[in-house]
C-alpha cells in the first residue's frame, strides 16, 4: 500500500535557531528552512528529516537519528573538539568518552550516543 509512497522522518525541538546552529554548524549537515518555519536536514543518501518546533517538547528517550561512521574514535574526537558531549550515559557499558565496545560484534556495533540542544539522542556508529 505505501511501497510507491515516499515518506520522511521528524522529531520535535524547543529552539528552532538552536537547532539550525547544531546541525548546520557543528555536525555539517545541509539544514534549510522550509515554509512553514522547520527545518529540513537534508542526508547524503537523498532522504530529508523535518524538525520542528513545540512548545513543550520533550527530548526523546531513545537514539531518534544515527549516523554511521567508518571510525567512531575518529567522529568522537569531531565532536568533542567542537564541543558536544559524548559521555551522557554512565555505567560500565561505556569508556570515559562515552563510547560503547560490546565484546562480541553479535552484541551489537561501537557507538557513541549524544544530545542535541534540545536534548534528544544522537549516535555515531561504526558501520
Amino acid at each position: 500500500m505505501f511501497a510507491e509512497l515516499k515518506a520522511f522522518s521528524g522529531f520535535s525541538v524547543d529552539d528552532i535557531d538552536a537547532a539550525r546552529t547544531f546541525y548546520k554548524d557543528t555536525l555539517g549537515l545541509k539544514v534549510e528552512d522550509n515554509a512553514m518555519g522547520f527545518l529540513n536536514i537534508h542526508l547524503a543518501t537523498g532522504g530529508v528529516i523535518l524538525v520542528y518546533s513545540k512548545d513543550d517538547h520533550e527530548p526523546a528517550t531513545y537514539t531518534i537519528l544515527n549516523f554511521p561512521v567508518a571510525d567512531v574514535d575518529a567522529a568522537v574526537t569531531q565532536l568533542n573538539d567542537r564541543g558536544v558531549v559524548t559521555k551522557i550515559y554512565e555505567g560500565g557499558y561505556t569508556d570515559e568518552r562515552g563510547i560503547s565496545r560490546p565484546a562480541k560484534p553479535e552484541w551489537g556495533p561501537v557507538i557513541c550516543w549524544f544530545k542535541d540542544p534540545a536534548g534528544n539522542v544522537l549516535s555515531v556508529l561504526e558501520e
